[in-house]
């Protein structure tokens, strides 16, 4: 974003919901006491938010993004009001909360698919980034291992989605390869 001035080629939907999926494993952490999921958690929500704010900086058309991300912050918000103030079992809140993260992380995984379909017409991934998606690969299949290591199916199960659409994503790189890319008239601009 910062070498082109432009978003154009970035979604901004992944760097959201990654944002709002950190800052809710870290209060799933926080809950349960568990230090790596504070930490690492803590680390990547501001970075993620230093991405947003890069983006907004470089978006033409703020409005969008700030309503996506008020709404986001909204249900997040609702969310913990829920959990710490009407929740008051602890191991029901850790319950509860675990399955609200899933959905997240969930949908942080799911989020990159939402342009498949223009990837699929277009024959092109140069809406995809292959660094994101091997980092997803690795990071997802992680966490995938230290929930099974810990026994916890909330931080195992959730990031079963991120391993299966990064292979998705890394099949899409091999399909549809760079040399398309250059080759097809939709891209010419």
């Amino acid at each position: 974003m910062r070498t082109t001035r432009s978003v154009d080629s970035v979604q901004f939907l992944p760097f959201l919901t990654t944002d709002i999926n950190n800052l809710s494993w870290m209060s799933y952490g926080a809950l349960k006491g568990d230090g790596t999921l504070i930490f690492v958690n803590a680390t990547g929500a501001v970075l993620q938010t230093a991405y947003i704010l890069v983006y907004l900086h470089y978006c033409p058309r703020k409005r969008p993004v700030l309503l996506q991300t008020a709404t986001l912050l909204g249900v997040l918000l609702l969310g913990f009001g829920y959990f710490w103030l009407l929740v008051p079992n602890l191991e029901a809140r850790l319950r509860q909360l675990g399955l609200f993260c899933s959905i997240f992380t969930i949908s942080m995984y799911l989020s990159p698919l939402a342009d498949l379909a223009k990837i699929i017409q277009t024959r092109s991934t140069q809406r995809l980034s292959f660094p994101l998606t091997i980092a997803t690969l690795l990071t997802s299949a992680s966490w995938t291992l230290y929930g099974f290591r810990l026994g916890d199916p909330y931080i195992m199960v959730p990031n079963l989605p991120g391993v299966l659409t990064s292979v998705i994503r890394l099949w899409l790189f091999w399909k549809y390869s760079r040399e398309q890319d250059r080759s097809h008239p939709l891209l010419q601009t």
